[in-house]
């Protein structure tokens, strides 16, 4: 999907392109609201797209499992029924406000009037935690996330880590790569419970309390090992693991950028909103990750609910004549 002309006025800019932004866009349309979608990446999806596209998503109602690309693929599928204005790989910069309307200055010069502002950024910019002892290996071998599963096929994989993420990449590769081991530097996961039990039962090896300590590459200077050393063995000095690939899945530091700078309520790193999503800044709204509130669960499922609330309320600001329930979609024939 390529970026399109900087519309001049719009209804509702949105800030982030990922899946709440995206289901955003599409209940903006069925609310007939002009639309334009900002976000710095280069393609719809957000974080989904730039470094989860193969993953299996299974908190999505209606889906048992979908990945994260073809999940993508949907939403900007249904969205463009009332054809948004995409401004990807431009970064909303300023804000001001004249004569009862927003101005968003983009990279470049470009602004952007709006009537309501949605954020629907997610964590913001976001930056790989590294591995330690992965200097000068990054790209060489190891990895943050995996694009293509199919790149990783036949090969020895160890994964670092003990989130969701690693936990979720051990179940995708585990069907396809030679060998996949899942080290972690404590004995507790943060990632869930059910899936923690998946990855057992599949019999992948899980090594805990223990940590890289040295990468080794061979003869072509490509990564052939990975050395650990294992803390609940004192007796032991390290373990090797034949590794053609490291998954460093270590998690994210993020940077909500210039949005901080918006007169917006910020804790811990994400904005507060109220019931109706509105942020404390009047006509500015938020959903998804980036929004908190008492009792928050991060899910796609729920920033897909936040969108609808934050949407059907934003119609009602910009016309108090019309209706904060718009009626069943499945009512228009």
């Amino acid at each position: 999907m390529s970026s399109a002309e900087t519309p001049s006025e719009v209804d509702l800019l949105i800030v982030g392109a990922g899946p709440t932004g995206l289901f955003a866009a599409y209940y903006a349309g069925f609310r007939e609201l002009s639309t334009a979608v900002v976000d710095s990446l280069p393609e719809a999806g957000g974080q989904v797209t730039a470094m989860y596209p193969e993953k299996k998503i299974f908190d999505v109602a209606g889906f048992p499992t979908v990945l994260g690309r073809d999940l993508v693929a949907a939403l900007v599928e249904q969205a463009n029924q009332f054809k948004p204005t995409y401004l990807l790989g431009r970064r909303a910069r300023t804000l001001s406000e004249v004569d009862g309307q927003f101005e968003v200055g983009l990279d470049g010069g470009a602004v952007v009037r709006a009537g309501a502002i949605l954020i629907t950024a997610g964590m913001g910019e976001f930056t790989p935690r590294p591995l330690p002892a992965g200097d000068g290996w990054l790209g060489r071998g190891v990895v943050n996330f995996v694009p293509e599963l199919e790149a990783l096929r036949d090969q020895d994989v160890v994964i670092v880590g003990g989130g969701d993420s690693a936990f979720d990449w051990a179940l995708s590769l585990h069907p396809i790569a030679h060998s996949v081991t899942l080290v972690h530097r404590r004995n507790k996961f943060r990632a869930f419970a059910a899936t923690v039990r998946q990855v057992r039962e599949l019999g992948v090896p899980i090594i805990t309390d223990a940590q890289v300590v040295e990468l080794r590459g061979d003869a072509d200077d490509r990564l052939a090992e990975v050395e650990l050393e294992v803390k609940a063995d004192p007796g032991q000095e390290s373990v090797v693991l034949p590794a053609q690939t490291v998954v460093a899945a270590l998690g994210f530091t993020a940077d909500l950028g210039p949005i901080e700078s918006w007169g917006l309520e910020i804790t811990r790193r994400a904005v507060a909103v109220d019931t109706t999503m509105r942020t404390a800044r009047e006509g500015i709204y938020a959903a998804g990750d980036i929004a908190a509130y008492p009792g928050k669960v991060k899910l796609i499922a729920t920033g897909f609910g936040e969108a609808a609330t934050a949407v059907n309320n934003i119609a009602v600001a910009l016309d108090p004549e019309a209706h904060l329930f718009p009626g069943h979609s499945s009512d228009v024939s």
